[in-house]
């Protein structure tokens, strides 16, 4: 499939796939063949979507040798998002996190110097509050990784507050929009871009007892209607689209192979809007 994602009437450059690509249990679902090992998982995916947003670095520091055997074994046209690794967001030691972040650069530096790294996904817990110690760590932590394509997941409701979207513009960091369960205390579905660099969403599904349950498998457990999609398209992505550059969609709900299903579900009704362009 593999479209070129072009904004008829506002020159954005969509692009659409998924949070992660290596799921053994995408073999079983039909989107990799049968026998599938995990390193020929990339070669596959890149047939079907022109983005992946690497999973992985949250969990590890990005090293670099590795980081650029991914990025060929891609090919030069395909583009990466990273999360950043946890340590700098979920499990912060003060007093080493800048090493971290000097560390997480030099890591994912073969993708910055090939021009194939869209995003630095910055995802913050829901216990992430407000406070003022919060506020200072997030403050710091955008300095110490400034000159990246930032972007940040806020899963706590506090932060959704205007004055966090203008110092975030101030700043050209970039603000994910989210779909999640409407449960209370997590941040709010909403279309604001306050970069024009690109936009930044991602689909987690409305599983609200798999999110309670804390876990993983559960939570991302979904499959999105084509009309929960489509209000998405007319009501966020339209509107969002006329306001940056380039537009990042990814779905996170991984189990049973749904975030492909439904990332070429969004593909198509994009094409459809006139969003979008299929490759000639």
């Amino acid at each position: 499939m593999n479209e070129t994602m072009q904004a008829a009437s506002s020159n954005c450059k969509l692009l659409v796939g998924t949070s992660g690509y290596s799921y053994a249990e995408w073999i079983e679902a039909g989107f990799y063949p049968p026998g599938t090992p995990a390193g020929k998982m990339l070669a596959h995916y890149v047939r079907s979507f022109p983005i992946t947003e690497l999973n992985f670095t949250w969990y590890q520091m990005p090293k670099a040798q590795s980081i650029d055997r991914m990025r060929q074994s891609a090919g030069p046209d395909f583009l990466f998002a990273a999360k950043l690794t946890r340590t700098m967001t979920h499990e912060v030691e003060a007093g080493k996190w800048r090493d971290q972040a000097s560390a997480y650069r030099d890591g994912i530096a073969p993708l910055i110097q090939a021009g194939q790294l869209v995003a630095v996904l910055i995802q913050l817990p829901p216990s992430f509050d407000r406070s003022k110690e919060n506020r200072l760590h997030l403050a710091a932590l955008l300095d110490g990784l400034k000159g990246l394509p930032l972007a940040i997941e806020f899963r706590n409701a506090a932060w959704a507050v205007d004055r966090v979207f203008h110092e975030l513009a101030d700043r050209h960091v970039t603000l994910v929009s989210v779909d999640a369960p409407a449960l209370p205390g997590l941040f709010p579905p909403l279309p604001v871009v306050t970069n024009t660099d690109f936009f930044y969403i991602r689909f987690h599904g409305r599983n609200a007892a798999g999110w309670r349950s804390g876990n993983m498998q559960k939570q991302f457990d979904y499959d999105y209607k084509d009309t929960e999609l489509k209000d998405w398209v007319d009501q966020r992505i339209i509107p969002m689209a006329e306001n940056a550059k380039t537009g990042l969609i990814f779905f996170n709900n991984h189990v049973r192979a749904q975030a492909p299903r439904n990332a070429e579900v969004m593909i198509r009704l994009l094409t459809d809007a006139g969003l979008m362009t299929a490759k000639p």
